[in-house]
């Protein structure tokens, strides 16, 4: 049942009903409400309450919100969730048992929470529905949202802001007087103190979660309409053997893994080693068993099979051991589906980002950024505001920044879009041909009078004297198919200026591998380094002879397996840290088309601005905040180098920063030599989402490339090590979970030292220690 609330002339909310999905997308989608929705949504209060008002728990048959005594069939529940990754954590909880909680409508708020409307069970109050729903999904809610006067303001009924809705929230079974009988039964419910749910839901203030209040409901029994649950689901709603293939699911993901993989014969083996890396710690022996038997039903009982089971069982799990993040991630997601409590007690989660999903983007952007996203759909908006800066970058003109170790940059950036098959990778395509079509007009006439200087040597016979090549033949676009000597010559008349190629497939670089295979990697190190050279020496008088300096910015695009191959054999030869990575979330299923938005005349105004200024931009270039910047980005990545004592982190930290650092200095110039608050939390971001699609990518096979380890061993990212002790440890404990972490114990004492010096831990006797009250503030 969806009311509107809307202002009388007396001043006073009053309602109308929604009777269609039609009338009810009309109203949400106004302008106005999406800009108020927006407006909230960069912390704007009064836009908040400005918003689209609905009412769920009522009939509200006379339109009167004030004093309302009618419940409706349906009702409100209304989660917090805090930020973007949690919404979509929780949103894809709620809409997996859409079925089982009676799902009608589901829409995100201007803060990232979710409002869930739902089909309220005959004879229970709002508050019994919502406490059975939290117990159900293992989510949090707002316990004032029971009343039934309650409001929510509602944004636009967009792709990413209307999650599910069934058009049978417009139909309302309850007539008007069965409606006034029900209240006076869940009066007397309530004050009889009838209600099903434990003390603790009735004195909650706003944030509740049901599954951690240790009272016990008056009776256990609750149920959800359309659920079906006895007695004996209510505390395991789910069965034990969902929980288990949810389990074998999730590891699968993880390791890369489908079914077919399992039936390999070749590669069968392999498989169930992969497999069994990931599962023999989160299942238990006769659990994993049934997963295999499912899988491979010919084969998981051949002796071969068997064996492996057993030794990983004998020699790899260990009860104490805590679980790598995205077994922590499966752990915590299986006991929303209703988990043994047995199973799951030792194990303590430290998610950070608990959907594996990169950092999400800050709400305001710089505005160059904010411009450039401003037709993409949301799901690409981070991908787009990554990739724009080669582009960006290649209007500069021997312009010079000095970086925190006094060695000057010219702004080089590379950027390579790394997302699965079908995910939209030409999302990119038209704001770098916006950003690009200045220098694609110059080069046009230049390419023209190349072409006809071509001509005319042509002409002369070969005994009569060549025609000089013309002068300011600057031509930056290079062609994907490009050879060395036509790029070296690209770059010996660019008078300064950048090259730049853009790559629908990351491996037509392979053009330029040379005879050692690797001169393509070589290109990439080269182009990043300050004042490098490349070129070629060559005897013949119609060769190519030139060696001028590396100005070379690109864009590629990659599927993930495509990418991860291309880049295996120089995993520690410097092209990945050199490179800025982005990628694209996986979609749902089915979910809907994205929707650009049209790339005119109006947008190429509001661009050109910012492009002149680039252009225009000559010398070295100081700017102080963006050197502060890096200072800081600096201490914040060694901070986590330290907690964490990942090698790889810390080695790939040091040119992301200087990447970082680069794309400040460019926002810095094309916005006039003034400085944002905005730049300064996009580009923190935008080194935290490089790293993490440099861990996400490449991290474990950086890892084994560099230490040798266990291909068997895999981690999404470094782990902050002393989180995973107790608050109270001794050297025993950070040696242990050095070994879990896959480190060597040699330098344990000098990690403790370095902890102490930092103020992280406090030493208590000889051999333990205690986590500082600075450390927990963290």
């Amino acid at each position: 049942m969806v009311n509107l609330i809307i202002i009388d002339g007396s001043g006073h909310k009053v309602a109308r009903t929604v009777r269609n999905r039609e009338e009810y997308f009309a109203q949400r989608n106004t302008p106005e409400n999406a800009k108020n929705f927006y407006d909230a949504r960069g912390g704007n209060e009064a836009a908040k309450g400005n918003q689209v008002e609905y009412n769920y728990n009522d009939l509200l048959p006379d339109g009167v919100l004030k004093g309302c005594c009618h419940p409706s069939s349906t009702y409100a529940h209304d989660i917090d969730c805090g930020n973007e990754q949690e919404q979509i954590r929780i949103k894809n909880i709620l809409l997996e048992k859409k079925d089982e909680i009676g799902l009608l409508e589901l829409s995100g708020s201007a803060r990232y929470g979710l409002h869930a409307v739902c089909r309220r069970q005959p004879g229970k109050t709002v508050r019994e529905c919502q406490y059975a729903l939290g117990m159900a999904t293992h989510t949090e809610y707002d316990t004032n949202s029971r009343g039934l006067a309650r409001i929510l303001f509602t944004g636009p009924a967009t792709a990413d802001n209307l999650f599910y809705l069934d058009d049978a929230i417009f139909e309302e079974p309850l007539t008007v007087e069965q409606s006034a009988e029900e209240y006076q039964r869940l009066k007397k419910r309530e004050k009889q103190g009838l209600e099903e749910v434990p003390p603790g839901a009735k004195k909650a203030n706003k944030h509740y979660k049901p599954w951690e209040d240790g009272s016990k409901a008056p009776n256990s029994q609750l149920t959800i309409d359309n659920a079906q649950t006895s007695p004996a689901q209510t505390s395991d709603p789910f069965p034990v053997t969902e929980r288990i293939r949810f389990i074998a699911r999730g590891v699968m993901r993880e390791k890369g893994l489908i079914e077919s993989d399992f039936l390999d014969e070749g590669g069968r083996h392999t498989t169930v080693k992969m497999f069994l890396s990931g599962a023999t710690q989160l299942l238990k022996k006769e659990e994993l068993n049934g997963v295999l038997q499912e899988l491979m039903p010919d084969h998981w009982n051949d002796q071969n099979i068997q064996q492996l089971v057993n030794d990983f069982y004998q020699n790899y799990t260990n009860p104490n051991q805590r679980l790598f993040k995205y077994q922590e991630q499966l752990f915590t997601q299986s006991r929303r589906l209703g988990g043994s409590e047995e199973l799951i007690v030792n194990y303590q989660s430290s998610i950070v980002n608990s959907e594996a999903l990169p950092p999400a983007m800050p709400q305001k952007l710089p505005q160059l950024i904010q411009l450039l996203v401003s037709k993409t759909p949301d799901i690409y908006k981070a991908a787009v505001a990554h990739a724009v800066f080669p582009a960006l970058a290649t209007h500069l003109c021997q312009v010079r920044f000095c970086y925190t170790d006094n060695v000057e940059h010219e702004a080089t950036l590379m950027n390579c879009l790394m997302a699965g098959t079908g995910a939209g990778k030409g999302c990119i395509d038209k704001p770098i041909e916006r950003i690009m079509a200045d220098i694609e007009r110059r080069d046009k006439e230049n390419e023209r009078r190349e072409t006809e200087w071509k001509k005319d040597c042509q002409k002369k016979g070969a005994n009569k004297d060549k025609l000089l090549r013309p002068e300011g033949l600057v031509i930056q676009i290079i062609d994907p198919d490009m050879t060395k000597p036509a790029l070296v010559t690209r770059m010996d008349e660019s008078e300064g200026h950048f090259v730049y190629v853009k790559l629908n497939e990351l491996d037509l670089f392979e053009q330029l591998k040379g005879a050692t295979g690797k001169q393509h990697f070589q290109l990439m190190c080269l182009a990043f380094d300050s004042d490098a050279t490349y070129g070629q020496t060559r005897v013949g008088t119609q060769s190519v002879t030139a060696r001028p300096m590396c100005r070379f910015n690109w864009n590629a695009c990659s599927t993930i397996l495509k990418g991860r191959r291309f880049f295996r054999n120089v995993l520690t030869d410097g092209p990945i840290s050199r490179i800025n990575f982005c990628t694209i979330p996986e979609q749902e299923i089915g979910s809907e088309q994205p929707i650009y938005g049209q790339y005119d005349s109006e947008f190429d105004e509001a661009l050109k601005p910012y492009i002149d200024r680039l252009v225009g931009a000559r010398g070295l270039i100081d700017c102080p905040q963006a050197y502060r910047l890096a200072q800081k980005l600096q201490q914040e990545c060694a901070e986590f180098a330290r907690l964490s004592q990942s090698d790889t982190y810390w080695n790939l930290s040091h040119r992301a920063c200087v990447i970082a650092w680069l794309k400040a200095c460019v926002l810095y110039v094309a916005n006039g030599g003034k400085w944002e608050k905005s730049i300064e939390d996009f580009i923190r971001w935008s080194l935290n989402y490089d790293l993490w699609c440099k861990m996400q990518f490449f991290g474990a096979d950086i890892e084994r490339a560099t230490h040798g380890e266990d291909s068997r061993i895999g981690t999404r990212g470094p782990r902050n090590l002393l989180e995973l002790l107790p608050d109270e440890f001794t050297i025993e404990d950070a040696k242990r979970v050095r070994q879990q972490q896959g480190k060597s114990n040699e330098n344990t004492s000098k990690m403790i030292s370095q902890w102490k010096t930092r103020g992280y831990i406090l030493q208590l006797t000889v051999d333990s220690f205690q986590k500082s009250e600075r450390f927990r503030r963290k």
